[in-house]
């Protein structure tokens, strides 16, 4: 009877252990596990996203050349492709290495250390934010792109002239000077009104063409065909493909809302990590490591954004 009693015990025991709870999947907490659930969830987004991106731009038979559309940076650059995206990532890789060293500091309790590089990885992410605030302000008042107007004429790398079926013509442009349809302003020249109501300004100088103003005021290049069946025509730049302005705001815009709110995370966890809350509970500032996740996550996605929108 004791030893039946005793092997009764021993079940309820084992019984109790396996339904109790508190049980740390993959030994990792609970709040740990939940941030890998949700990045995985957002990488999955961001996916849809770039994927959704290549299958337009593959089948868009002429698509902007990133080299002539990030060719502008402060202070009065131009022609300086990828000087400015490379200096806005510089920025954002730097703030994860503080990131990681925000983390080691919190590994050993080191109040002091945490706060410091948690602010180096703030003004990192408010130095990104800062660039890209000012790519967005450039491209829409200065380059007049929008979600619907893709300025950037429909040209290949090489200066070929795209008709707006994909098909190559004969008709090539100097590279860097007629890629985008610029906005007319004063100080161009003077207006005329030529045929159809709108105005048509001729901006030539010696042999170069004449350009042609459309009714929303953007100044497109005039071709006259040299060869072929259409050979004496006159023809008009035309716009690059819509999609281009849509997806360039929609997909950097989603990112840096997710580096927006990164900063604002960082700044409230930073304060935390300040007051000593992290230091009472004595799990090694489990909230800056799952906070570094994010922020690695962030840097990641950017990795992949900077190579469909820039290099590619």
């Amino acid at each position: 009877m004791a030893t039946s009693d005793t092997v009764l015990e021993q079940q309820e025991v084992q019984g109790q252990d396996a339904w109790s709870g508190g049980k740390a999947p993959f030994r990792t907490s609970y709040g740990k596990l939940m941030m890998w659930y949700f990045l995985l969830s957002d990488a999955f987004t961001f996916a849809g996203f770039l994927i959704a991106y290549g299958a337009l731009r593959f089948s868009s038979p002429t698509w902007p050349v990133p080299d002539f559309v990030f060719s502008t940076a402060p202070f009065g650059v131009h022609h300086k492709p990828l000087i400015f995206v490379t200096i806005m990532s510089f920025l954002l890789i730097v703030s994860s290495v503080t990131m990681v060293r925000a983390v080691q500091e919190g590994e050993k309790e080191n109040k002091n250390g945490v706060v410091f590089w948690m602010l180096m990885t703030i003004l990192g992410g408010a130095g990104f934010l800062s660039c890209q605030a000012w790519e967005w302000t450039n491209l829409i008042a200065t380059e007049h792109m929008s979600v619907t107007t893709n300025p950037f004429g429909t040209y290949t790398e090489g200066g070929v002239y795209l008709t707006p079926d994909g098909k190559e013509s004969d008709e090539t442009f100097e590279v860097g000077e007629s890629y985008l349809i610029h906005k007319a302003h004063e100080g161009h020249g003077e207006a005329e009104h030529g045929e159809g109501g709108h105005a048509e300004m001729d901006y030539s100088q010696g042999d170069h063409p004449g350009y042609f103003v459309d009714e929303r005021g953007f100044i497109h290049r005039k071709f006259k065909v040299t060869e072929g069946p259409d050979a004496g025509m006159v023809k008009m730049e035309e716009f690059g493909p819509k999609a281009f302005g849509a997806l360039f705001f929609f997909i950097t815009g989603f990112h840096g809302f997710h580096v927006f709110s990164g900063v604002i995370f960082l700044f409230i966890i930073m304060i935390n990590a300040a007051s000593g809350l992290y230091m009472k509970r004595r799990n090694g500032h489990e909230m800056v490591e799952k906070m570094g996740l994010y922020w690695h996550f962030v840097d990641l996605v950017w990795v992949f954004v900077f190579l469909v929108f820039y290099l590619l």
